[in-house]
């Protein structure tokens, strides 16, 4: 996701968005329902200094791929210029990929529980590789 973030940015900044914080929440609002960045820290309790795509499953996580790959495609394939322009279609596909969601009975990402966050699975993920490593310390 990291990466993809970086082609939307080159792409909203060849628009002419200068404010990407801004731009940004215009996709989740379009994907969320018409909340922003800080509403949906607030809706899945998230503490200011967590990351929203830190703590997504993967449902939730390939909604916002599929948003962030499909503005940087229409960006890029309409040559849209202009801030406000960037902005709404960032809104539109978010809001695009809400109704696909909606349309297949799929739950809407801001009703999703929030994971535990990658830094917890890494720690996780490294703990279980000591214990197979380690069999004896398994007992």
């Amino acid at each position: 996701m990291k990466d993809h973030n970086k082609n939307l940015a080159k792409a909203a900044n060849h628009a002419g968005v200068k404010k990407y914080g801004v731009f940004q929440n215009f996709g989740y609002m379009g994907l969320y329902g018409g909340l922003d960045n800080k509403a949906i820290h607030q809706k899945k309790k998230l503490k200011k200094s967590q990351k929203i795509l830190d703590h997504m499953r993967s449902e939730e996580l390939a909604a916002n791929l599929f948003r962030a790959t499909q503005t940087e495609a229409k960006l890029k394939r309409e040559n849209i210029i202009g801030e406000q322009n960037a902005n709404n279609t960032h809104l539109n596909v978010g809001k695009k990929v809400r109704e696909t969601i909606k349309d297949i009975g799929g739950t809407m990402p801001e009703e999703l529980p929030a994971a535990d966050g990658v830094n917890k699975a890494k720690t996780r993920l490294k703990r279980s590789d000591t214990k197979s490593l380690n069999p004896k310390q398994n007992d």
